[in-house]
């Protein structure tokens, strides 16, 4: 595959996973009588990275994500020549998924976005009301799970073709744990999508959604070079 086709399939992944994902929070999280909750928001973004990941696995290896660029990288599995493009199509796509969702959702009468549009925050905008410890603590400890199923599930040693189901809920069980803390990040590029379109806070916070996803994915991939230290006679 040439680094261009793989740009796309990123782009277009990571623009499934955040009008997939924010599209369930912003749009049917809390519909009146049927919403889905927590739980369906959290069904919602591990869905979009198993159907990806049999979509463009194939493809581009369905990162979709910053973190996961930089912790296949750290654990030696992805060359430091595509790690630039490959973000740069994550961030793009994250912001076309949000932009979609912005069009459609600002078709209904009193939609707003103060309502957040599914931006990850700290403090006074954690869902929660968690302080930006506790956030940073949940997206590096978050994310570094996330790179080790990612790493293990795709090792070539792991059972073969089941790596999809691992990683999709993997990512629905780490939602399932923060949303209430961090409205759930574990992904620079789906929060940079909405924060664009919200400004003020969302902007000023978003560093932490980036600086803790990535140290935790490079954690990770420091951690699983061990496993694949040869054995000693």
């Amino acid at each position: 595959m040439t680094i261009q086709q793989k740009m796309l399939a990123e782009f277009i992944g990571t623009m499934w996973l955040v009008l997939g994902g924010c599209g369930s929070a912003v749009l049917a999280a809390a519909f009146p009588e049927v919403g889905i909750g927590l739980l369906g928001v959290s069904l919602a973004f591990g869905l979009t990275v198993l159907t990806m990941a049999f979509a463009i696995g194939h493809i581009s290896g369905c990162h979709l994500n910053p973190a996961v660029s930089f912790g296949l990288w750290a654990g030696g599995r992805f060359p430091t020549a595509e790690l630039a493009p490959y973000i740069a199509a994550q961030v793009t796509g994250g912001v076309a998924g949000a932009a979609v969702l912005f069009l459609i959702a600002n078709g209904q009468d009193g939609f707003s976005l103060a309502g957040g549009f599914a931006s990850n925050g700290f403090a006074e905008h954690s869902p929660g009301g968690y302080s930006m410890m506790s956030v940073l603590i949940t997206e590096i400890v978050m994310t570094m799970f996330f790179l080790l199923i990612i790493l293990g599930a795709t090792d070539s040693r792991a059972p073969a073709g089941f790596a999809p189901i691992a990683i999709g809920l993997g990512l629905t069980l780490i939602h399932l744990i923060s949303i209430p803390v961090s409205n759930t990040s574990v992904n620079p590029a789906r929060s940079t999508g909405p924060a664009l379109f919200v400004g003020d806070w969302a902007l000023s916070q978003l560093w932490l959604f980036w600086v803790a996803p990535i140290a935790g994915a490079i954690l990770a991939g420091m951690i699983y070079r061990f496993f694949d230290k040869p054995a000693e006679n």
